[in-house]
């Protein structure tokens, strides 16, 4: 018995150690449900407080995308440029724990056989990342010091005696078996203690399976390491980023673009990037609402450093309560706050559409709060550059807003505003390429 015991020892250690080194891969764990979920011992101020400090593993490129999503309608050998994106949701259980539920949404790259069909789109996780971050959190509130409570569905109370009241006789334990039985004897009710080659043997079978899963996780590990980036990819910033036909803060968006979503940079300029969409499907996204591939200044680079900013090249001349100047339908026939602006230096070369952008910008929030609490007198704000070669911008309340709650980026408020004329506030869409 013993003999078999130790077998079993060993045997259950080998599995310990392919355990520790496939936790490098992401895999199910039996106390993780289908929909991603677990319940945890702590309370939902300190799962958030862990997944906030585990934030680099939350999202990031895939090496691979066979054993991390499902097959749907194309086979996944003809996706590329994989990445995931999770998200926590934490609910407070009154017992004083929580159940964190990990939502994953994976992103590839799909090329189509005939081209016109390719382009990013989103696949099905199978479950595994969601198990492996649910994991990681257990161990971050571990290391962080979080202790769960007692009695909690991670650390169940145990009796101070175990052994429950009987009215049957105690049964005395059974001594400890000397002599040492191979599993294959017990198996033939043999009662012959196994040689010194069948240890030997065994323990090579141990070793080799310890060394497959090393050399598996190591390889695995490069794998990631040497995962390159495309080089000629941009990244957005910001939820509801528009992406545009034309480069022009007045044309129609195509769609708004997501957080992280990525696309090919074919050409950009000095407020513009001209983007592959799929296919032959082509589009322009405002600079500043991306990150730009390394060794490319996310804002550009001719710009002088020591330009001045744009505060110091405008100021306010009068602010007055008035009908909106215009036809424009979200404004029309009602009353807005008109703000008139002029330049410190009628000669200044440097007042130029991006800086007239950002004072208007720097009003706009400025003057939200008070906007905000006359909601029923003021519709929305004006500025108006009073030059030779000044315009108009104007902003309604619901989009401003938006932008305020943080639901807009920059540039999806400029696509939401009135511009007149339009040209005065658009920079070069067609300049030189940098």
């Amino acid at each position: 018995m013993k003999s078999a015991l130790n077998v079993g020892g060993r045997l259950l250690a080998t599995t310990v150690v392919a355990i520790a080194i496939l936790s490098l891969i992401p895999t199910f764990v039996s106390a993780q449900s289908a929909d991603g979920e677990r319940v945890l011992a702590e309370s939902k101020g300190a799962v958030e407080k862990a997944w906030k400090a585990m934030q680099a593993s939350v999202g990031g490129r895939l090496p691979t995308l066979e054993g991390f999503a499902s097959s749907g309608e194309h086979p996944l050998d003809r996706y590329e440029r994989g990445y995931y994106q999770a998200t926590l949701q934490v609910t407070a259980l009154p017992s004083g724990g929580s159940r964190a539920r990990v939502v994953v949404k994976v992103t590839a790259w799909y090329n189509d056989p005939a081209g016109a069909r390719s382009g990013y789109q989103l696949l099905t996780s199978n479950g595994r990342l969601e198990a492996d971050l649910l994991d990681q959190l257990s161990q971050q509130i571990a290391k962080s010091g979080e202790r769960p409570r007692e009695g909690s569905p991670s650390e169940p109370k145990v009796a101070s005696n175990p052994a429950p009241e009987s009215s049957s006789p105690a049964v005395p334990e059974a001594p400890e078996i000397k002599r040492d039985f191979s599993s294959s004897s017990l198996s033939h009710g043999l009662t012959s203690p196994p040689s010194t080659d069948e240890h030997a043997a065994e323990k090579v079978d141990t070793d080799k399976s310890d060394g497959a899963l090393r050399a598996q996780a190591q390889s695995l590990e490069e794998v990631l390491k040497n995962q390159a980036h495309p080089k000629n990819l941009v990244a957005v910033k910001k939820f509801g980023t528009p992406v545009v036909s034309t480069p022009s803060l007045t044309a129609k968006p195509l769609f708004l673009a997501s957080l992280h979503d990525e696309f090919e940079m074919l050409d950009f300029n000095q407020d513009w990037v001209h983007v592959r969409i799929s296919g032959l499907s082509r589009g322009w996204i405002w600079r500043n609402s991306l990150e730009m591939p390394e060794g490319i200044p996310e804002t550009s680079a001719s710009a002088a450093p020591a330009q001045a900013p744009a505060a110091d090249l405008f100021h306010v001349v009068r602010e007055e309560t008035a009908p909106f100047p215009g036809t424009w339908e979200p404004l029309h026939g009602k009353n807005v706050k008109i703000i008139s602006v002029q330049k410190v230096d009628d000669n200044a070369k440097d007042a130029g559409s991006k800086e007239r952008l950002e004072y208007a910008k720097f009003l706009l929030g400025k003057n939200y709060s008070e906007v905000a609490g006359k909601p029923q007198e003021l519709a929305g704000i004006v500025v108006i550059f009073d030059s030779a070669d000044g315009g108009m911008i104007a902003a309604s309340f619901a989009t401003l807003k938006e932008w305020k709650a943080g639901t807009l980026s920059d540039s999806a408020l400029w696509h939401k505003c009135f511009f007149d004329p339009p040209e005065t506030f658009d920079s070069a869409g067609a300049a030189a390429s940098q």
